[in-house]
């Protein structure tokens, strides 16, 4: 529960405080929230933070994702050396910043940079050296972040030692993130391998990202016992959800007792929502069940006039369930911890 300068500012006005205890609470307070126990800087969402991240995510991108074809063209030795070169300075600044200036949120998102460059490496050595495997040379580095290829395989595994390599030493939940969506990449590209075509098997992809999914969903509960301080599992539940979610949301020609099911357990992401408060359960499953009930409304009041009105009452109701929850989320919220079992509480994000 959060608190306010004007809530204190109140409690001091009703006698509750006296002005001096409210200066010092909020010189306790504004100390407490500029430095964690180590006394290195504590990520909070303001300009300076909002900033690094951006700064961090540009360059990740600018590497990756938005790379050009004139980059591509440099051949794979020299895409190699780019990579180690990056990842060397961008690590070295990180481990500076980390541990000789004790500023936390800085140096990890370098080190978080750092680890991006792995695929861009092993992508160099496999045009290097023609190590392409039978599913062919998969075109750009930005392909990597577009398509389905099973010759990418390599550079997401690539990934994922060297993020599993950088937590080793840096404990920032933010390098978490290049590992997830290897793993959420890894889960597509390896249907060529399992089915050996080159564009794999649509049905066999959907199994593969549920089954994916719901072992990544598993780690996240593990990795969520485990974590003394700071959310590592936020973006293994993210990803983990979304593969598990889409796969299931990808069967568009089932039964009307799938579809039901499929309602179901979009309810069910709610409730686990509440009990773990993971808001990305909510999210997705609020968003499956629009697609329900939009379906539903479709097969009931097709080529009627009543069908946008049909869906805007959907909208409006689940609006209006939002209200009622941000209304009464303290007294949900009171109530649920009351009789939650502490084996469950440990799921939460501290």
């Amino acid at each position: 529960m959060t608190y306010s300068l004007r809530d204190l500012t109140a409690a001091t006005e009703a006698g509750i405080i006296s002005s001096e205890q409210l200066t010092a609470l909020r010189q306790f307070l504004d100390a407490r929230r500029n430095a964690d126990d180590d006394g290195r800087s504590a990520p909070r969402f303001d300009l300076v933070h909002l900033l690094w991240y951006a700064g961090a995510l540009v360059v990740m991108s600018a590497m990756g994702l938005f790379s050009t074809l004139a980059f591509a063209k440099m051949g794979g030795a020299a895409l190699t050396a780019t990579a180690l070169v990056y990842a060397a300075l961008f690590g070295a600044a990180g481990h500076y910043l980390w541990y000789t200036k004790r500023l936390r949120t800085p140096g990890g998102l370098l080190i978080a940079v750092a680890v991006s460059m792995a695929p861009l490496a092993v992508y160099g050595v496999q045009d290097a050296l023609g190590l392409w495997t039978e599913f062919g040379k998969p075109g750009t580095v930005r392909d990597f972040y577009v398509w389905v290829k099973g010759s990418f395989v390599f550079m997401e595994l690539a990934t994922v030692a060297a993020a599993l390599l950088a937590l080793r030493f840096y404990r920032f939940p933010f390098i978490v993130l290049p590992m997830a969506i290897a793993l959420w990449f890894f889960s597509m590209d390896i249907v060529p391998w399992i089915t050996g075509t080159q564009l794999g098997n649509w049905e066999m992809a959907r199994k593969v990202s549920i089954w994916f999914g719901l072992g990544v969903i598993a780690a996240a509960v593990v990795v969520n016992l485990r974590q003394r301080r700071g959310d590592f599992a936020f973006w293994l539940y993210l990803f983990g959800v979304l593969t598990f979610w889409g796969g299931l949301t990808a069967a568009s020609d089932g039964t009307e007792l799938q579809k039901a099911l499929y309602a179901a357990l979009n309810v069910g992401f709610l409730l686990v929502s509440v009990v773990l408060a993971r808001r990305v359960f909510a999210v997705f499953g609020t968003i499956g069940l629009a697609i329900y009930l939009g379906d539903l409304a479709e097969k009931i009041f097709r080529d009627s006039l009543l069908f946008p009105f049909a869906l805007s009452l959907i909208g409006i109701a689940i609006i209006a369930l939002g209200l009622y929850f941000h209304r009464h989320q303290a007294a949900i919220t009171a109530w649920v911890d009351a009789r939650l079992p502490d084996a469950v509480k440990r799921l939460r994000p501290a």
